[in-house]
């Protein structure tokens, strides 16, 4: 790999971990260095002085007086210390290379002059002082060895430290460091070309590599540096690869191995982690979360068996299937109805199969009843389709409903029953994440829908001679081309989140509607200490020719409270913005101050028939109250009571997060 410094250069190759017993044995003052501690030769070194030092002290002779007669004094000693070590006075102090000769760089000669603590002109000293001394002069990190020399003098004696300084840097060569990006190390090297080679700032460098890797969740690290002749460095880096992912099933009562029900490849297909990869803890941990999110496993674990002697692991994937199918029951509250003693309340029966095929595609089969309301719905999603790698899914949906139409033509005079609006609805729709946090949804469905009276016979207008069809027939059709964007901050309901829709009626045929909507919902939390503040914000516009039963409405439990659903108007625009204060009480339960404000912008007599109009609505209101929450396997159970501007106070009651 080519490199614009031509004082670096960067190897990238297999991993091999040399072993212990195949490791090259160092000289006595060697230039190979350990990866966790390069002063590896320090101790030798000082040891090896020490020693020398030691029996040369003892046996120094005293300098002869001028006339060459008389027997040699002993030793100049200067007492003892407190546990015995003998001190021997010395009269000078001086650093040389090692042939005895002075320095050639002076810089090198008063850096280890300047590491001596203890070895000062006429001061006495013991073995130990000496070789603590030795020791701070190698540990500067700029010289290979060092060695005290003792020689008499007339003076006295003199102590003479010889050092042999490191090479100087003129290259690099990194050996198995794929994962490493190569200008980290050359921006760590990129100033010392031609400078001596410092094994401190080497020990600096090799610590911040393994901890690139530490950060990184990678199982890497220098394991061998060593330096060359020419004052070249050679770096040996391991990274833990990924042999192998093995995947096994556990029984989910014994924990015994069995067969499972998924095909291996449907598991594999969602891993990040491939064969051949460095292994990557944080990696294979977002692997977990990612198969437990499929909803077809009840327990996901991975674990890392090395393989053999080399540096590879085998990845085992011990899954625990969840049943893969089941019937439920269950009930629930329509937004829709607001009168009568049983009012909202929903039965529903459903059935789903999370696991088709052993594939992870998903089957749901559910039917909705209440007093009014219906809903038949089948659902088929693959999340991943076979051979995309954008992981993009596909969701085919038919349903049936019936609906209450007092969100847009409420308020019918008393002698007429309520209208409902019956749709039949068949699309194919299309979702992947296509950036960070961002998704995207393309569709097309097709819609056939009506107004029935309370008896079940289509009509085409209401009491107050509303249209109730754009086309003016029993039945609008439609064939929607519809395309969402969503951004999630995380999925904290207090996070930031935008959604945004746009849908266009396409008229393939003559009579088949053709309009355009667009909407867009804004939602931001904020924490306040102990409290949270959640902002949220909503509107729409609707171009074209379009059903009136398909006006936005405005007002109710998921828009301005204090009014029913729809009260406050119906129009061709709108826009909502609610504010909300919370605080956790004790336990699961939370208390809320809320305010929420909505308009149609002037657009309600702009839809056909103007419903809102005939009904007297007044097209903008605003609601303030309190409310508690609590929190359940559904998500919050909302209970709220609010005031609008009307004076007019009200409960709303809901599940789950508002809209």
């Amino acid at each position: 790999m080519g490199r614009s410094s031509r004082d670096v250069r960067f190897v990238s190759s297999g991993v091999k971990l040399p072993l212990a017993a195949s490791a090259p044995s160092p000289a006595p003052a060697p230039s190979l260095l350990s990866a966790a501690l390069p002063f590896a030769h320090i101790g030798r070194a000082i040891d090896a002085a020490a020693r020398r030092l030691g029996a040369a002290l003892p046996r120094i002779p005293a300098a002869l007086a001028d006339t060459g007669t008389g027997p040699p004094p002993p030793p100049r000693r200067h007492g003892k210390e407190g546990g015995g070590e003998e001190r021997v006075l010395i009269s000078e102090v001086a650093v040389r290379g090692k042939d005895g000769e002075p320095l050639e760089r002076p810089e090198l000669e008063e850096a280890a002059a300047a590491a001596l603590r203890a070895c000062r002109p006429n001061a006495a000293l013991t073995v130990r002082e000496v070789q603590e001394d030795v020791h701070r002069v190698v540990e500067s990190g700029l010289f290979r060895s060092c060695m005290p020399v003792a020689v008499d003098t007339r003076d006295g004696i003199r102590l003479v430290f010889e050092v042999e300084p490191n090479q100087d840097f003129h290259g690099l060569v990194c050996e198995g460091a794929n994962m490493l990006p190569s200008k980290f190390l050359q921006d760590a090297f990129r100033d010392r070309h031609g400078k001596i080679i410092n094994i401190r700032h080497l020990d600096q460098v090799i610590k911040s590599v393994n901890g690139w890797y530490q950060e990184r969740g990678l199982i890497g690290l220098v394991s061998y540096a060593e330096i060359l002749s020419g004052g070249i460095l050679r770096l040996q880096v391991s990274e833990t690869e990924v042999n192998n992912i093995n995947i096994r099933f556990l029984d989910r009562k014994t924990g015994e191995p069995t067969v499972g029900k998924t095909q291996p490849e449907t598991i594999l297909q969602q891993l990040t982690t491939k064969k051949g990869q460095a292994y990557n803890t944080a990696q294979v941990k977002r692997d977990v979360e990612t198969i437990l999110t499929m909803g077809i496993m009840e327990d996901v674990t991975i674990i890392p068996q090395p393989v053999g002697d080399s540096n590879k692991v085998d990845l085992v994937m011990n899954l625990v299937e969840r049943p893969s199918g089941g019937f439920s029951a269950g009930g629930g509250i329509s937004s829709g109805i607001t009168n009568g003693p049983l009012s909202g309340l929903i039965g529903s029966f459903a059935y789903s199969h999370r696991n088709v095929f052993g594939r992870n595609k998903k089957l749901n089969l559910s039917l909705e009843r209440g007093q009014i309301d219906s809903i038949f719905r089948l659902n088929y999603t693959d999340p991943w389709i076979d051979g995309d790698n954008k992981r993009t899914s596909r969701t085919i949906m038919v349903q049936n409903s019936r609906t209450p139409g007092t969100l847009v033509h409420g308020g019918d005079h008393p002698e007429h029953g309520p209208l409902t609006i019956g749709r039949v609805t068949a699309g194919v729709e299309y979702s992947r994440p296509f950036r960070p946090k961002w998704s995207g949804t393309l569709g097309l469905i097709f819609q056939h829908a009506g107004a029935r009276d309370d008896k079940g016979n289509p009509v085409i207008r209401d009491f107050y001679n509303s249209q109730l069809t754009a086309s003016g027939n029993a039945y609008d059709d439609t064939l929607l081309a519809k395309f969402e964007s969503i951004y999630t901050d995380s999925g904290d309901h207090s996070s930031t989140m935008f959604v945004f829709n746009v849908e266009q009626g396409l008229p393939v045929l003559p009579e088949w509607l053709s309009f355009n909507r667009v909407t867009a919902r804004l939602r931001q939390g904020y924490e306040i200490g102990p409290a949270r503040l959640l902002l949220s914000a909503s509107g729409g516009h609707v171009e074209g020719n379009f059903s009136p039963h398909e006006a936005f409405a405005i007002g109710g439990t998921n828009s301005v409270r204090g009014y029913e659903e729809g009260a406050v108007g119906s129009g061709r625009s709108y826009a909502v913005g609610s504010g909300e204060v919370s605080c956790r009480m004790f336990g699961p339960l939370e208390g809320v101050v809320f305010g929420d404000y909505g308009s149609d912008l002037g657009s309600g007599p702009k839809v056909p028939g103007d419903p809102a109009g005939a009904r007297g609505k007044p097209g903008s209101g605003y609601g303030y109250g309190i409310g508690i929450r609590v929190d359940s396997p559904l998500g919050p159970l909302r209970l709220e009571y609010a005031f609008n501007d009307k004076q007019a106070r009200r409960f709303h009651f809901g599940v789950g997060y508002r809209n």
